[in-house]
């Protein structure tokens, strides 16, 4: 039943905080993508931790494999995003003025 309680936490997967600029109120794009990178990253930390207490024991397969496929998921997250990004550029680039 831990493991059913670990999946009610899940919630925050892609979910991002919108950090703006206290003076003006606006959102900051650069500031956007470099916290859900760092989220991402950190997520991925974390699965690296449980494979590692995996192995070590510490804790079970169930647990693991959430935290393997939370990882997998804000990676895959990642980079559709990534290619929303390239694909606007490229098309910025074809705009002719």
């Amino acid at each position: 039943m831990d493991g059913i309680k670990g999946i009610n936490n899940q919630g925050s997967i892609g979910q991002t905080s919108l950090p703006s600029n206290e003076k003006t109120g606006k959102v900051d794009f650069s500031t956007v993508l470099k916290d859900a990178v760092e989220k991402a990253d950190a997520v991925q930390k974390e699965a690296d931790k449980t494979i590692k207490e995996f192995s070590a024991g510490k804790v079970n397969l169930h647990e693991t494999m959430i935290a393997m496929e939370k990882a997998n998921l804000t990676f895959q997250l990642m980079l559709q995003a990534r290619n929303k990004i390239v694909a606007a550029y490229e098309e910025i680039m074809r705009t002719q003025v």
